[in-house]
């Protein structure tokens, strides 16, 4: 959703500017904050009129794991004054991919029609991150349609392998 996006991104980068070169280490919390702020009851709660933002401030930190630091406090203090609380998980979103980007790290969604083990994704990660020339924090996600092979998602590229890819190119080699 563009809308959520363009909420988020001002409170993810000043989040990640106030941190500076320890906003990596503030990244759990503000993932948990997200898990918090995606729960519908909760957000309910803080909608309702009724609820002060300090009532709804205690509620989702104290959900979230307790003491916050201090400027994920005041980011979740700014989040709920402003009524923005159902862009907390964009905001952690975005925040993450500023922290990735500082590291050189990218995330990579690997896609495959089978469970993949550890030894084998390791070795996969390895082979991909030698192509997309940066380091990778992948993950899988299952795709029967794919018949067979991976295809890869860093960002805005893709590198598909997979037997549906392959069919589909050979089908459209045949019908030229």
């Amino acid at each position: 959703m563009a809308e959520l996006a363009t909420i988020a991104r001002p409170y993810a980068d000043a989040l990640f500017r106030a941190a500076g070169t320890g906003a990596a280490a503030l990244a759990n919390q503000v993932h948990a904050l997200a898990a918090v702020a995606g729960n519908a009851r909760l957000r309910q709660f803080a909608d309702n009129p009724n609820a002060v933002a300090s009532q709804v401030f205690d509620v989702v930190s104290g959900v979230a794991g307790g003491t916050l630091d201090a400027k994920v406090s005041k980011l979740l203090q700014m989040v709920i004054e402003n009524g923005r609380l159902a862009a907390m998980p964009e905001i952690a979103e975005q925040f993450q991919a500023l922290v990735n980007s500082r590291a050189g790290v990218a995330e990579a969604t690997v896609h495959s029609a089978f469970p993949i083990d550890e030894a084998a994704l390791a070795a996969v990660v390895a082979k991909l991150e030698n192509h997309f020339a940066r380091k990778l924090n992948a993950k899988v996600e299952i795709d029967p349609e794919l018949i067979g092979g991976i295809r890869v998602v860093v960002g805005d590229e893709v590198l598909d392998t997979s037997v549906r890819a392959r069919l589909e190119q050979m089908k459209v080699a045949l019908s030229a």
